[in-house]
């Protein structure tokens, strides 16, 4: 933060401990129970763990799910498959990372939201590795502002002491719902941090590989069915080659393409504009917004 809080420079890279934290709950809005849906005999939510497990700048991966009886199924799953979990506040998702921040003494909380089932590793490193080598410049570090990577290879990178001073300072819903705004959409505070796609394409307006939508998941089935038996740990570049050489898989979540939560708040946000997001899109009956 500017002027008024940084991360300890004290803290070595290797010393660091990095908690990647996966926020989950079953009472998604628009796919109730869209984490536990079944991806070759395992759920979305452990195959998204198997792949952030692939990554190497961390220091340990843990579900961040609810108190509510909802998501004892959540908590099941990962007692079962021995996964790090922790329990929190369901509409605070601010309060829910930095508890769980807290909870596993972590120097450095990295944000995965749990509808990125094709998250690259390689994309994991690359932002967390980025914040590593330049942490006494930024105080936040992501590949989303602006975002280049195709939908769904979310990253954010947040030293706890941003994370509590966000915490103590973020009033608005949308900021506790989102976690992260009040950081980035506060640069006169924070030393924000981009990691772009280093090739210098960007497709996060073309290429939707998240998951809120039933066409989201037939998408991501198709792509774990044509990838995953032969290569469970297929990246990015090999689902561009997939959907290029079979555009039609391309075409069950077109629809889709670019909506995001910003949408609803672009009267409030002040570093996203329209450009960042789909305003309308067709359900297949009306334009929705």
């Amino acid at each position: 933060m500017k002027n008024l809080i940084i991360t300890p420079y004290s803290i070595q890279k290797s010393d660091m401990n990095i908690i990647i934290i996966v926020q989950a709950r079953m009472n998604s809005t628009r796919l109730p129970g869209k984490v536990l849906l079944p991806i070759l005999g395992k759920s979305i939510l452990f195959r998204q763990i198997e792949r952030i497990k692939q990554a190497r700048y961390f220091s340990k991966v843990v579900v961040a799910t609810t108190k509510e009886t909802s998501d004892d199924l959540i908590a099941k799953l990962c007692h079962n498959e021995e996964i790090e979990f922790f329990r929190g506040d369901e509409k605070d998702v601010l309060d829910r990372h930095y508890r769980a921040g807290l909870e596993y003494n972590a120097d450095v909380v990295v944000k995965i939201p749990s509808d990125c089932p094709l998250i690259d590793p390689k994309i994991i490193d690359k932002v967390i590795k980025y914040y590593q080598d330049n942490r006494e410049e930024y105080d936040f570090v992501s590949n989303l502002h602006p975002a280049t990577y195709p939908d769904g290879n979310d990253v954010e990178v947040i030293p706890m002491s941003v994370l509590e001073y966000t915490h103590t300072r973020a009033k608005k819903s949308y900021e506790r719902e989102h976690t992260t705004p009040f950081i980035w959409d506060n640069p006169d505070l924070f030393r924000i941090g981009n990691c772009a796609w280093e090739l210098g394409y960007n497709f996060s307006m073309s290429h939707r590989w998240t998951l809120d939508y039933p066409e989201d998941y037939h998408f991501i089935s198709e792509v774990y069915k044509k990838l995953y038996p032969s290569n469970p740990a297929f990246g990015l570049y090999d689902i561009l080659s997939l959907v290029e050489d079979h555009p039609e898989i391309m075409e069950i979540n077109n629809k889709y393409v670019g909506v995001n939560w910003y949408r609803k708040h672009l009267h409030q946000l002040k570093t996203v504009d329209k450009s960042q997001t789909r305003i309308e899109y067709y359900d297949g009956q009306t334009a929705a917004i």
